[in-house]
């Protein structure tokens, strides 16, 4: 039987696409009503901006952002010590063979965005893609 090719453009499946969504709004609605006992994560906003599993569902990326960035390594660290309760978490909240062993990393793309358009906003760049509009 012919297997369906399920794939997003990135190249990841679209299984692992919809159970890291799964996972993202499970570990934001846990971060939001403040589920998990931490001063510093009660006290920032923290957004889960990606999860990205692995291919066999048993590692997933966290990717995270405090609100306007601020304080990012204690919360990085805060939610790194609340690793085991999270996993716990999502596991009795998502119907999986296994629990994803869960790695909480920064967020860069704002910051890649942010320099990306600096280098856009320049006026030597500006002047590049002024001529070549023109031409």
């Amino acid at each position: 039987m012919a297997r369906h090719n399920d794939t997003s453009p990135e190249g990841r499946s679209m299984r692992l696409l919809r159970v890291g969504e799964q996972l993202r709004h499970i570990l934001s609605e846990l971060l939001a009503r403040g589920e998990v006992h931490d001063e510093t994560l009660s006290a920032s906003n923290i957004s889960v901006t990606e999860v990205r599993m692995s291919p066999d569902l048993r590692h997933a990326s966290v990717f995270v952002k405090p609100l306007l960035g601020a304080d990012e390594d204690e919360v990085l660290s805060a939610l790194r010590t609340h690793t085991a309760f999270l996993q716990r978490e999502v596991a009795s909240r998502v119907r999986m063979k296994y629990a994803a062993k869960l790695k909480f990393l920064p967020d860069q793309s704002y910051d890649e965005a942010d320099r990306i358009e600096k280098l856009l906003s320049d006026p030597k760049v500006a002047q590049d893609l002024d001529s070549k509009e023109a031409g």
